[in-house]
């Protein structure tokens, strides 16, 4: 089991930053394959991006990529999300997961999931 708290959510204006940040406990986090989703009101939960277990790799949605930076420190059992020129269109509670092994892009492979932060960027 792995428990997974989100942080750093809020309301910014178009062209602003934010860092979430995701805290994991419970199992060895390293053995785990870390991602970001997102899910607007009325829509699907999304992929946004995901890390595999050392940080090297790395996976991004093109509506993302050159904004958003994933990251992870092993060493604080951590996972960041740095996005850069936020858009309106990135508004949307956000939410870390954990998935075991092999590192994937599909939500529906993940096992562990944290209770969301919200992200509102207004124009």
């Amino acid at each position: 089991q792995v428990q997974l708290v989100e942080s750093g959510g809020g309301l910014v204006q178009t062209g602003d930053s934010l860092r979430l940040s995701c805290a994991a406990s419970g199992r060895t986090f390293t053995a785990y394959a870390m991602g970001w989703f997102r899910q607007a009101p009325g829509k699907e939960r999304e992929f946004v991006s995901t890390i595999n277990r050392s940080g090297v790799g790395t996976s991004y949605a093109d509506s993302v990529k050159g904004r958003f930076t994933i990251s992870r420190d092993n060493a604080k059992n951590t996972m960041y999300l740095q996005m850069n020129s936020l858009k309106p269109e990135d508004t949307a509670l956000y939410y870390c997961a954990a998935r075991y092994g092999i590192w994937d892009n599909d939500p529906k492979s993940f096992n562990y999931w944290g209770q969301g932060t919200q992200v509102t960027v207004s124009s």
